[in-house]
């Protein structure tokens, strides 16, 4: 059975009355999108050289970069919810390939800033300016009313997902 095929059947242990098929219909376009989006973040992980962690401190380190935030080794492992010695590990390996540097702080000399390197923006911006525009073009292209519609949709799911539900009794 095609994937397309199994997606598209993925509902069958809903009614099948006209609201719930237009829930599954919605429901199944955004499995679509994840998965696409997943391959796409594999195939720039994999462009790059780096894995899901690195990939996601150069995001983190790149916009709060463009925000004018310094971030320290500290502030890195906050947001990435990882140890400070797997934080060492990670700049490590991001200083060896050329990714991010070590600074010292601006006002605490004792102190260090992680600041990505102008090559690395480069290559991000290289890398996925062309599918950024592609979306931001769809994204602005619906009309307000829509776009609304849109974005409160999305922010309802990521509610629903994010929500932790009690473990089920066994």
């Amino acid at each position: 059975m095609a994937t397309q095929e199994i997606t598209e059947a993925s509902g069958y242990w809903f009614p099948d009355d006209d609201a719930t098929q237009r829930g599954v219909a919605v429901l199944n376009a955004l499995r679509r999108y994840r998965a696409a989006e997943t391959a796409m973040r594999r195939r720039t992980r994999d462009s790059m050289g780096m894995g899901e962690t690195d990939l996601l401190a150069v995001r983190f380190l790149l916009q709060s970069q463009r925000s004018g935030r310094s971030i320290s080794p500290k502030d890195l492992a906050a947001y990435l919810k990882i140890s400070s010695a797997s934080t060492t590990i990670l700049i490590d390996r991001l200083v060896k390939s050329n990714h991010v540097r070590r600074d010292p702080h601006p006002t605490d000399r004792r102190a260090l800033v992680i600041t990505p390197t102008t090559e690395t923006d480069d290559e991000v911006r290289a890398t996925l300016g062309i599918m950024h525009r592609r979306m931001m073009s769809i994204a602005e292209g619906l009309p307000a009313d829509e776009a609304r519609i849109v974005a409160s949709f999305l922010e309802q799911m990521r509610g629903a997902v994010d929500q932790v539900d009690p473990a089920p009794a066994h």
